[in-house]
């Protein structure tokens, strides 16, 4: 009798062992890491879906893309820098015509000031200072050589 029973549970398990092994094998011809040849045809679907990033050539081609992306990142980071120098540049310019302009000003306002006619006018008006207009042209003083 209990031969019968194991007898039995051995016809029952067999076949639940093929189902396992047949079940496996499945899963391992669907879970390959092959890539499925790509399609003839390219649509949004397989783009968008990613399909075609783990194509073959795109994979091989990994290296060029990450350096195409940092050439990107720093032809970027260069042009930023180049118009935030730009700003400056210009911020100086401004700065060097208010600059000039006020050199301006002020040398017109000193030769204003030192032009003789202001000079006797201030001499006038300065009652207490030893200076005054000379009354006699000036003459030059001849030195003989020796």
């Amino acid at each position: 009798m209990e031969e019968e029973k194991i007898e039995q549970e051995q016809l029952e398990v067999a076949p639940q062992e093929e189902r396992l092994k047949e079940t496996l094998q499945k899963i391992k011809q669907t879970a390959s890491e092959e890539d499925v040849r790509p399609s003839s045809q390219l649509s949004l679907r397989t783009i968008l879906g990613g399909d075609l990033l783990t194509t073959n050539i795109v994979r091989s081609q990994i290296w060029l893309i990450v350096l195409i992306v940092a050439f990107a990142i720093v032809y970027v980071a260069f042009r930023y820098q180049c118009q935030q120098d730009m700003i400056t540049i210009n911020q100086l310019e401004l700065k060097l015509k208010d600059a000039k302009f006020k050199a301006l000003s002020s040398s017109s306002t000193l030769t204003e000031k030192c032009r003789e006619s202001h000079v006797l006018e201030i001499l006038k008006q300065n009652k207490d200072s030893l200076l005054h207009h000379a009354d006699q042209p000036p003459y030059i003083i001849q030195v003989p050589e020796e």
